[in-house]
């Protein structure tokens, strides 16, 4: 009986902490340009200046991509600003950074990378619960105008909805 306790109590901290990441960025034109498929999870190899900056949320997604080279996933174009008092230990803020993730999802991301009209975003980047800064990559697919249009109607659509629920609710 004892250990039943303990064990839902370990439960509950696992739970507790899954749930506490602090996002520093999202790349909210991502959603807007492309068809999200498919979404991982990925570490990123960082110096300390960048995370001291990341911690200031000195960090733009807007113009960044995900390239698959030698067998490796690389994070291109993300603009993390120098950090100030990092002096001429900094680093360059547009370098290529090094993504982290399972060789399995590499192989998987990386076919579906070359398929002709498909492409590897990074969605957002945040520090998990143990304080190790993460990014979601996604594989999306070129929304053309069109497709941005009908989007826009679903959602209008839904906000519509919910109002008059909410309002028929009173």
């Amino acid at each position: 009986m004892n250990a039943k306790k303990k064990n839902k109590k370990k439960a509950d901290k696992k739970s507790a902490s899954a749930d506490q990441s602090k996002v520093i960025c999202e790349n909210r034109k991502a959603r807007h340009r492309f068809e999200i498929l498919e979404q991982v999870e990925c570490g990123v190899m960082l110096i300390g200046s960048e995370v001291k900056s990341l911690r200031d949320g000195n960090i733009s997604l807007n113009e960044a991509y995900v390239r698959v080279e030698k067998k490796e996933l690389w994070l291109i174009g993300a603009d993390i600003a120098e950090y100030r008092q990092a002096s001429f230990w900094n680093h360059k803020p547009k370098r290529a950074r090094k993504l982290l993730v399972h060789r399995r999802e590499l192989d998987k991301l990386s076919a579906k990378a070359f398929e002709k009209g498909l492409t590897l975003v990074p969605l957002r980047m945040y520090f998990n619960s143990r304080g190790i800064v993460k990014v979601t990559v996604a594989v999306g697919r070129g929304k053309n105008l069109h497709d941005k249009r009908q989007t826009l109607k679903d959602a209008d659509n839904k906000r519509r909805l919910n109002r008059e629920m909410r309002d028929r609710g009173r």
